[in-house]
């Protein structure tokens, strides 16, 4: 038994065997065979090596954004008069963050206290007292009712609420939009990225970027491609939408900026890519656009009010994207191996088929 083992062991480690090699003079099994050969070389320059870059080692990038809006308009509008907006009253949140609104449209509801008051017909019909369940909240309602029906006018009685009085009526938004003149405000886009690994860091305001040349640009695919600073009626108009269309009831766009960098070259050729998606469904008749509330508060005789406004706007998203990718013996080895593996199997594979038609 012992012998034995030893025998095993032995050849084990001082033997080795090799497939034994036939030629076989055949036109069209050669034919493949090289035909094999040359869509195996091609993966493996073509695709492994210069396209996906098999030759370098990747990094995911880290990023931050910040956003800065300018724009001014005038509203004429019948509960408020004439009014100006800027910048501190359209933009949401005011400090610019990579996600914020545009207000578009709004439905003002001004002079509003707490008391009681009668609910609107499409949350609290009633005939009777017993409809109105005290203390209880509708789900589309505005307060809680007192356990009263009364009178919402001369024909509709609806349940008695104690909230913020008057109601909010919001049945009917304008059209064309209020704000439709954002379409001409401008966002500035400061973005900040890094690639630990290749400790090398940049931002959007590339070289060309220089400050004389962002005083006066304005983003365009074509002639000013690395421009920040980008048209609202622009972006929308890329995204596939309309602005006058969204702007009635809102809605919202996607902003990437892709950076995807080769630093076997210099870090100057290092630059983003901007492209706008538009991610509102106009098709669907269920909960169309983009709105919020929010209120502005006083005091009033002593009394604390508010206006209400009901915001319609376009909600914009920027999302950063990237890698990067640098040469390193390690993943290039690994490649190569991969390849010779590939190679060798396909070899082997040939070398079967030859011993078949030898048989």
């Amino acid at each position: 038994m012992g012998q034995k083992c030893m025998e095993k062991v032995s050849s084990f480690l001082f033997e080795y065997d090799t497939p034994r090699m036939v030629l076989v003079r055949n036109k069209k099994v050669g034919l493949t065979f090289r035909l094999i050969q040359l869509i195996v070389l091609a993966y493996i320059i073509g695709w492994v090596f210069l396209y996906e870059k098999g030759y370098q080692s990747q990094d995911s990038i880290v990023s931050s954004v910040s956003v800065k809006m300018k724009g001014l308009t005038l509203t004429n509008e019948s509960v408020m008069g004439p009014h100006i907006w800027d910048v501190v009253d359209y933009v949401f949140p005011p400090q610019g963050d990579s996600s914020f609104v545009v207000m578009t449209n709004f439905i003002v509801t001004p002079g509003q206290k707490q008391g009681t008051c009668p609910e609107l017909p499409d949350a609290g019909l009633c005939s009777r007292d017993s409809d109105c369940s005290k203390g209880k909240y509708s789900r589309q309602g505005q307060g809680l009712m007192t356990g009263k029906c009364v009178h919402f006018n001369s024909s509709v009685k609806t349940c008695e609420i104690f909230g913020w009085c008057p109601v909010e009526v919001d049945d009917h938004i304008p059209n064309p939009a209020l704000l439709s003149e954002a379409e001409k405000f401008t966002l500035f886009i400061k973005n900040s990225i890094t690639f630990p690994r290749f400790k090398v860091s940049r931002r959007n305001l590339v070289e060309s970027v220089t400050k004389q040349y962002l005083k006066k640009c304005t983003y365009h695919k074509v002639t000013d491609s690395l421009c920040p600073v980008f048209d609202l009626g622009y972006i929308v108009k890329e995204s596939g939408q309309n602005f006058t269309f969204l702007a009635v009831k809102g809605g919202v766009v996607g902003i990437t900026i892709d950076w995807n960098c080769d630093l076997d070259w210099p870090v100057r050729y290092c630059k983003p890519i901007y492209q706008f998606h538009g991610l509102y469904n106009d098709d669907s008749n269920v909960s169309p656009g983009f709105n919020f509330r929010y209120a502005k508060y006083y005091k009033e005789n002593g009394t604390d009010k508010r206006t209400l406004y009901k915001v319609f706007g376009i909600r914009f998203d920027i999302l950063v994207n990237g890698k990067a990718g640098k040469f390193d013996i390690i993943p290039t080895m690994t490649t190569i191996g991969s390849g010779i593996g590939i190679f060798g199997v396909s070899k082997l594979h040939k070398k079967e088929k030859e011993l078949d038609n030898t048989q």
